[in-house]
């Protein structure tokens, strides 16, 4: 899903959507897609509608997240989890996990975290720095009441 543009993203996951719908094989990306995607039936109207949603903007001033960037976001993290990138972040989402008792819910501790480390290289105009988003978990997690042990 690297290098494509905003429109092409979005018919990923209405194709995923509609190819589940019709019981079509999927690709390994899209069968986790899928599993994204279930796991968030407040999306699946919209996913039901490119017609009306595939050009729609969601501004922050709406109150209103983006679906695409949500779900596309999950996609992110799956990816981490599957390769242990940065190094620690599948050891950080295990505690999670154990201390949450909710994958899901797991994943959005880190999806938050993440969301913050791209802000904050947007801010400061700097890289991703694969160690502050470490440490941004690792807040949360105190947050949490999840102890933390480097």
């Amino acid at each position: 899903m690297f290098d494509v543009s905003r429109d092409q993203a979005r018919q990923f996951f209405f194709d995923v959507r509609k190819k589940s719908q019709h019981s079509l094989p999927l690709t390994p990306l899209e069968d986790v897609a899928l599993t994204i995607i279930q796991h968030h039936p407040e999306y699946h109207a919209m996913l039901d509608d490119p017609q009306r949603y595939l050009d729609k903007d969601w501004r922050s001033e709406e109150g209103i997240s983006n679906p695409f960037l949500h779900l596309g976001l999950h996609l992110a993290i799956e990816e981490q989890l599957s390769i242990d990138q940065p190094p620690g972040i599948k050891g950080h989402y295990d505690r999670l996990c154990h201390s949450l008792k909710d994958e899901h819910q797991a994943r959005h501790v880190l999806l938050e975290s993440l969301t913050e480390m791209i802000w904050q290289a947007q801010v400061n105009q700097e890289p991703f720095n694969n160690q502050n988003y470490l440490l941004i978990i690792e807040e949360r997690m105190r947050q949490l009441g999840i102890e933390f042990r480097p």
